[in-house]
């Protein structure tokens, strides 16, 4: 769920009042940072504190603590004096006396990679960042450009209005953010996204949920694991779906081919790939051995053929619409809808009628879909063209990815990075979700569970090269690991 922070707050109170110690929960906390970070930065390098005086500063410190026990390299950059900070993070900063404590920003670094930790400022902060702050935090951001630091931000980005997600001048600029407890509402908001990166939550135990919270929350494989089917000893591929690709054109290649690789690695048990005569020669030869390739004259032979899913629209070109809407309109199974059959669909959107329908619209595709919203925050528009197009499900893609249905939760994938930003990743994402639709998971937490791996199995990528090399085969070669992720929760 999503909260605000006088709502955290007081679901804190209450937890101290039923006698729970806010050292334990610092403890837990900072665990778990520690975790989270280990889990996106696997091999140990530097880590420069950047402390204020309140409790985040304990979190930061515990999660040091935990880090340096790995082999991380440990270095403090103080806001205050020591002396004036809370009992619980001067006790931990105590704990950690062998770590050198900064009096100006380094210069040079001989252990990578190199994280700068934001234990700055927490929800208690409101109002614009005082100059000592507003210098500290300049001095944070100019690390990360000028030094390639990774910033990692304690519960929110220090000068971020975590109920607005609205940034003061010289906010830090978070590659990640690691909430703690319950995801305060701002940090989803449009204007916070390129502050607050990407999510992590670490849960905290004993604290009640809000029954007056928003029902929208953070993906979290905690939340997804369970969507996940257990496969019986004697499953068969028959059990694990059928699943039909409509993709490809001349030209359009790569398209059908990323959107095939992606089904199979997500578990399909049967792929088919249908296509026309002029493109069967030129992908038959290229497809995984695994893909059927079938060769039809009009599209709508498949409304006749057996499939658990479809996924129409990679690469498929206009050159047979008329075919197509047939199918979008009366295909039974459901289907993701992506790129040119969302475009063909924006013309006439009566023809979302029979079945499920799994949405995927970039904010191009978006504002083709419903220009009457663009003007809203990506919430809102996801949620009013659920809304419209109910009851299916649209997958809103971006750099915070939002998932949305009729009487649903909304989703908000917490996974990825702008190493993405490359063509073919939605293509990927189309054949995951469909894959994942065909072995009998509900449409809406389909397109949750695709949009978190292949954001993940990004990650994963990113931990090898570049973030800026990433490309979608990566993605596709790493969609293993990130399933075991998910159900390991590691």
């Amino acid at each position: 769920m999503l909260v605000t922070c006088q709502q955290m707050q007081e679901i804190e109170q209450q937890a101290f009042v039923r006698g729970i110690q806010a050292s334990d929960l610092m403890e837990i906390a900072g665990c778990g940072i520690a975790q989270e970070i280990a889990k996106l930065f696997p091999q140990p390098g530097t880590l420069i504190l950047y402390l204020g005086g309140g409790n985040n500063a304990g979190d930061a410190l515990v999660a040091a603590r935990e880090l340096q026990k790995l082999g991380w390299q440990l270095l403090a950059r103080l806001s205050v004096a020591p002396e004036v900070m809370k009992t619980l993070p001067r006790l931990h900063l105590d704990h950690l006396s062998d770590m050198p404590r900064l009096t100006a920003p380094p210069v040079r670094f001989e252990k990578h990679p190199v994280l700068a930790i934001d234990g700055l400022l927490g929800i208690g902060t409101r109002g614009e960042l005082r100059p000592a702050m507003r210098a500290m935090t300049a001095e944070l951001n100019a690390l990360r450009l000028k030094h390639h630091a990774v910033t990692v931000a304690m519960d929110l980005p220090s000068g971020l209005n975590a109920d607005t997600g609205i940034p003061c001048e010289d906010c830090v600029v978070a590659d990640v953010t690691i909430t703690i407890g319950y995801a305060k509402q701002g940090l989803v908001a449009d204007r916070a996204t390129a502050h607050v990166g990407r999510l992590a939550l670490v849960c905290l135990p004993n604290l009640e949920e809000r029954k007056d919270s928003v029902p929208r929350s953070m993906l979290t494989p905690e939340l997804m694991r369970d969507w996940l089917p257990r496969r019986a000893f004697d499953f068969h591929k028959g059990q694990a779906g059928r699943v039909g690709i409509l993709a490809g054109s001349p030209g359009f290649l790569g398209a059908a081919e990323m959107a095939c690789r992606g089904a199979l690695r997500a578990g399909a048990g049967l792929v088919t790939l249908i296509v026309k005569e002029d493109t069967y020669s030129l992908l038959a030869t290229r497809l995984p051995p695994e893909v059927m390739v079938k060769v039809v004259k009009d599209y709508r032979e498949v409304l006749s053929m057996r499939f658990d899913a479809l996924a129409i629209g990679p690469g498929l070109g206009f050159d047979h619409e008329v075919e197509i809407m047939s199918v979008i309109r009366e295909a039974s199974p459901s289907a993701v809808i992506d790129a040119d059959a969302i475009t063909m669909a924006a013309k006439e959107p009566a023809v979302l009628k029979a079945g499920l329908r799994l949405l995927t619209p970039h904010p191009g595709e978006m504002a083709r879909l419903r220009p009457d919203l663009s003007h809203l925050e990506r919430t809102e528009q996801v949620e009013s063209a659920a809304e419209y197009f109910k009851p299916h499900t649209i997958l809103f893609k971006g750099a915070r990815t939002v998932i949305a249905s009729m009487h649903e939760e909304t989703f908000y994938n917490t996974t990825g990075h702008p190493g993405m930003a490359t063509g073919g990743m939605g293509d990927v994402l189309t054949g995951v979700c469909a894959a994942l639709i065909g072995q009998g998971i509900p449409v809406h937490q389909a397109g949750a569970i695709g949009a978190w791996v292949c954001g993940r199995a990004a990650e994963m990528a990113a931990q090898r090269q570049a973030q800026i090399s990433i490309l979608p085969t990566d993605v596709i070669d790493h969609l293993g690991r990130a399933f075991l992720d998910l159900q390991s929760g590691a």
